[in-house]
């Protein structure tokens, strides 16, 4: 078991568009961090969020900002400037090592956590040039682009062996975490849970948050 707090952070990717601000606020109270999910068509598939419309989200939450895109170092700056917490880039997307590096300077240096993310067929030797660089992890259990897929089981053999390494570090899971999978991501050593779906289609958003910390 993690012996860290479980920092629960809805995606916003998975609320209702049409009155962002008030389904940020119903969460507001219960949440530690709010997930927003950059992509750029190009990385993944799908189009979402850009700099101009994550400003206008009024919120006491720390933003976190998963890049889902080709040029992450092109973005980092944009997203720091609104005052994103944490930043992470996708190791599929910069596999030299030294640029990996510089992202992860610029963003500290910009004031934010620095991460790096996975997807489910990465493995995690992939990023071990800069597993003691970061300071978040965060391992995907579905393929990254769209909401509402199943968990991908496998890939918590990673946060197994990342927590075995690092015990400082912030294992972050996103992809399919319900009541049901959270259980397991914190056995494995995951401390901060990223679910969409499972808040923002829950009546009650307390009840749904408080289950995955459980």
């Amino acid at each position: 078991m993690s012996k860290n707090p479980i920092i629960i952070a809805p995606s916003i990717l998975a609320a209702d568009l049409s009155r962002l601000q008030e389904e940020v606020e119903s969460v507001e109270q219960y949440a530690d961090w709010l997930q927003v999910d950059v992509m750029d068509g190009h990385f993944v598939p799908n189009l979402t969020f850009g700099a101009p419309v994550v400003k206008w989200i009024k919120t006491n939450l720390p933003l976190d900002i998963h890049l889902m895109v080709s040029n992450p170092a092109e973005r980092i700056q944009e997203f720091l400037d609104i005052g994103a917490a944490n930043i992470t880039f996708h190791a599929e997307a910069v596999p030299k090592t030294e640029d990996r590096k510089a992202i992860i300077e610029a963003i500290k240096a910009g004031g934010a956590t620095a991460g790096i993310a996975i997807n489910p067929e990465t493995p995690l030797d992939a990023v071990g040039d800069v597993l003691e660089d970061i300071d978040l992890l965060l391992v995907m259990s579905v393929h990254p682009g769209f909401g509402g897929q199943e968990f991908i089981e496998h890939v918590l053999g990673d946060v197994k062996t990342a927590r075995s390494v690092r015990s400082d570090l912030i294992i972050q899971m996103d992809g399919g975490i319900d009541d049901i999978t959270a259980p397991k991501c914190i056995e494995a050593g995951a401390n901060n849970l990223v679910s969409g779906s499972f808040i923002f289609k829950a009546e009650d958003r307390k009840i749904a948050i408080d289950s995955l910390r459980q």
